[in-house]
């Protein structure tokens, strides 16, 4: 669950942490940020100077935006205005400045917003910084920083080196409400603790509301951020002639209370003439985690992978007949390797703890990963797994991963605990029946009373609804003749003994007014978690959509049935101009320059050090530029769910995560601050098909020690495009992973199977790519069995031209096309076994080289 830095293990994690401990400091600081005075601000309004103001926002240690006063008509403002913060250094605390044109009939203008990297400042030291907005018209902004060591305030954090989760103090408002409603008798009275879990809380003063009796409640804030406690008291309604302007201005009268000044444990009188009291108390709150911060694998799923190499293990050797057994991840000497029984424990003695550090696995670990395309994706996966069935490999798979239309497929089978155990026969005919079937029952009066009642519970559960979870319905409709109540927490009794590969369904979580290109962030599911890789963030899979706070659940809502999952991983319904765009043009130059932030690194004369982010200026963008972005990013819909990041903040040293960097790939990705702000709103899951159209990523992750790759592509027009642009996304992401080049040739005329290795990078897995292709099954119904002229038709099959049958716009096939399309995908499999064996071998081989390598290195 993350390093405790209060424990050993987590003082043994972090050497920096230790030594500070040992010189007695304290990780705490005052921070004081002096606005000083800005020279040459040019003006925003045509008529007047501007009216300038600055905000400071520092969101680690305090959820208020503060503010200078206004100086009119002024091109050389002079503030003098100093504000202080409590920080703690062991977060990445960046401080946001912007200036401000005050208008008093439009919306401010913003001018400039400066973002500063207060681990730039050295402590007992006042730092004056002149920040050159504009060197062209020799706009500055100068402030002033001062760092200082305060007393200890003891706090014990939990972090992955990526994510930090704060202590979190329960704070009980209690309010007399007797006295409350002498005064007021109705309206609500509103309590608001910005940054907390609960944020706005409202008692209503009516007599019939269920809240009315209420007298106490409960906030969980930050421990140390500085926080405030905002009251507004209700509105009068009843007035009498004889109110005055001055009493009615009072009646909606609002009190903000720091809460770092409140007098814990004793009675606050507020409201006219002090008639109303308010107890606040705090303590802390002792709850765990419920997250879990760890790049590393889960222990279920851990369990399973030992479980799942002897199911490999004897299926590899069976299909290489091989003569010896493959051993599992062995430590140290075995007796296989022979020699003397009385020597080897003396070996063994001498050699001692290093010998059981070698871990020497020789079991391959071999995985599917496939790609979208609706239907037709949903079909064909069937006949590739039938194809690796036949050939006796099924049992040889570790991983199945999938998005959009073959989460359909895996969903399907894994409603059955033995599904691969068995033949496909009986899974396959039961999906020729609902494909094939007629859809307009999808969309009868009674199926839409349904979908109505559906949703309609699904808000009542707590869920925020949308067209996403209408098409999941439909999804249902379409390859299940009833109700559906499978979730994806019941794949587990499928995986539990390791008699199945393990199934991982992908999906991205995006940003509202970015496109896929800019902002995107993996997100996979399993039956055991949810999470996401970048930020090492787990939950688990049943507790998918309630609602946590700084890794704690607060709120448990009902686990998603699956179809609600099915319509969030192939939501076709998410998409935005911008994908649009990037499909039919390589160039983005011109776009970029509408839908991007303009933003650039300014010299703060600071001397860095290795863990500083550059400051950086933030240029506003126009009203013309605000709108296309809005036009070219917005999307129809979107699946949203609460965050399970929300409340978390980031490590001082995050860009040096390793998995952090592995899969940091996002314009928001150096600004922790955007970062923040994005954990904080809902998940905006949708296809990732919306960006790369593959399933790659989870089987990338170093933990899975994947090594051999099957590529089932299942996308419609051109079979190397998303291969390509996977290949160039992890090249810039320096990810282990093989040059795929193909010639010209091939890529007019694809074959049915190319292998990828990189023979120098034992890290990259092989990776066997089968586009959907009809190539020599137009001639041959089976491998080496040629078609009689009579049967010539039955391999005249178009898979990806403009006119097939099986466009991803089909979502119902004929029977023949049913059949042809599971039949072309399992002998694109069976006519290419040999490739696949091969690659098989030469991983044994491989892992057999490292073993006695590692021994011999031992020795």
């Amino acid at each position: 669950m993350g390093t405790n830095l209060s424990s050993p293990e987590g003082l043994a994690n972090n050497p920096e942490h230790l030594a500070r401990l040992q010189r007695n400091e304290t990780p705490f600081r005052l921070l004081t940020v002096r606005v000083m005075r800005a020279r040459n601000i040019h003006k925003a309004d045509t008529l007047t100077e501007s009216d300038c103001y600055v905000t400071l926002w520092l969101p680690t240690a305090s959820s208020e935006i503060a503010r200078t006063k206004t100086i009119p008509n002024c091109k050389d403002p002079v503030w003098n205005h100093a504000f202080c913060y409590r920080i703690d250094s062991r977060v990445k605390n960046i401080i946001q400045m912007k200036i401000w044109d005050e208008d008093y009939i439009t919306k401010d203008d913003e001018l400039f917003s400066l973002c500063f990297d207060v681990a730039k400042l050295r402590i007992e030291q006042t730092s004056r910084v002149s920040f050159k907005l504009d060197p062209q018209t020799n706009e500055e902004l100068d402030v002033e920083f001062t760092l200082q060591t305060i007393p200890h305030r003891p706090e014990n954090i939990i972090t992955n080196g990526t994510l930090v989760s704060r202590e979190i103090s329960c704070l009980e408002v209690q309010v007399d409400i007797g006295k409350l409603k002498q005064e007021y008798t109705q309206g609500d009275l509103i309590l608001t603790i910005k940054g907390s879990y609960e944020e706005t809380q409202k008692i209503s003063m009516a007599p019939d509301s269920s809240l009315s009796n209420r007298n106490s409640i409960e906030f969980h804030c930050i421990k140390n951020n500085q926080s405030c406690l905002e009251v507004i008291l209700p509105k009068k309604t009843l007035w009498s002639k004889l109110t005055s302007c001055t009493e009615r201005a009072r009646s909606n009268a609002s009190v903000t209370l720091p809460l770092t000044e409140l007098p814990i444990h004793e009675k606050i009188s507020i409201g006219e003439d002090k008639t109303f009291d308010l107890h606040v108390k705090a303590r802390d709150w002792q709850r765990g985690l419920d997250v879990r911060l760890s790049s590393d694998l889960c222990v279920e799923e851990q369990n399973f992978l030992s479980k799942r190499r002897k199911y490999v293990a004897a299926a590899v050797k069976k299909v290489l007949q091989l003569n010896a057994e493959l051993q599992d991840d062995e430590v140290g000497l075995s007796s296989e390797r022979g020699g003397n029984h009385i020597i080897l424990p003396l070996l063994l003695l001498f050699v001692g703890s290093l010998l059981l550090a070698v871990p020497v696995p020789q079991v391959p670990v071999v995985a599917i990963m496939t790609t979208g395309g609706g239907t037709r994706s949903f079909t064909a996966m069937y006949g590739s797994l039938l194809g690796l069935q036949k050939l006796n490999l099924l049992d040889c798979i570790t991983y199945i991963t999938g998005l959009s239309g073959t989460t359909w497929t895996m969903a399907k089978l894994y409603e059955d605990a033995d599904w691969s155990q068995k033949y496909l026969e009986e899974p396959i005919n039961e999906a020729r029946k609902q494909v094939t079937k007629s859809k307009f029952s999808c969309f009868s009066k009674d199926r839409l009373k349904y979908y109505y009642n559906e949703l309609e519970q699904r808000t009542k559960e707590g869920y925020n609804t949308s067209f996403i979870d209408l098409w999941g319905l439909v999804i249902e409709s379409m390859i299940h003749d009833k109700k559906d109540n499978h979730i994806l927490s019941d794949q587990q009794a499928a995986v539990t003994e390791g008699q199945n590969p393990f199934p991982i369904y992908l999906g991205i979580n995006l940003k509202s007014n970015y496109s896929a290109q800019d902002f995107r962030e993996w997100l996979e599911f399993t039956p055991y978690e949810v999470g996401s890789f970048k930020y090492g963030a787990f939950i688990r899979s049943e507790d998918f959509g309630s609602e946590y706070f700084m890794g704690r659940r607060m709120k448990k809502l009902p686990e998603s049935r699956i179809c609600f999952m099915q319509g969030t991983w192939s939501s076709i319904f998410s998409f935005d101009f911008m994908f649009f765009w990037n499909m039919a043009n390589s160039s983005e130059d011109f776009w970029h320059n509408w839908t991007r932030d303009r933003i650039q690194d300014i010299d703060d004369s600071l001397l860095p050090s290795p863990l500083d982010i550059k400051t950086h200026l933030v240029v506003p963008q126009g009203q013309l530029s605000s709108t296309l972005r809005d036009v070219l990013t917005g999307r129809p819909t979107m699946a949203e769910y609460p965050n399970f990041l929300k409340g978390f903040q980031l490590h001082d040293d995050y860009l040096g995560s390793e998995a952090f960097s592995a899969w940091k790939d996002s314009v928001l990705d150096s600004q922790p601050n955007r970062l923040m702000e994005t954990v904080e709103t809902a998940l905006s899951v949708v296809d990732s098909g919306f960006f790369i159209n593959t399933s790659f990523p989870p089987l990338l992750r170093p933990q899975r020690k994947v090594d051999i790759i099957l590529h089932l592509n299942y996308s419609g027009g051109s079979q190397t495009w998303n291969l390509d642009q996977f290949a160039a996304y992890v090249s810039e992401l320096e990810i282990p992973f093989p040059k795929t080049e193909l010639s010209e040739e091939d890529r007019k005329n694809l074959k049915e199977c190319y292998v990828f290795e990189d023979q120098d990078d034992v890290a990259a897995p092989i990776v066997l790519f089968f586009p959907l292709t009809n190539d020599t099954f137009k001639k041959y119904k089976a491998p080496g069995v040629e078609r009689s002229p009579a049967d010539m038709e039955g391999g005249n099959i178009d898979v990806s031209g403009y006119f097939s049958p099986f466009s991803t716009s089909q979502i119902a096939f004929s029977e023949e096309n049913f059949d042809r399309l599971v039949k072309m995908t399992d002998y694109n499999i069976l006519n290419n076994k040999d490739k696949i064996l091969e690659a098989m071998r030469a991983v044994v081989e491989r892992k057999k080289q490292q073993k006695s390598q590692s021994l011999g290195c031992t020795f």
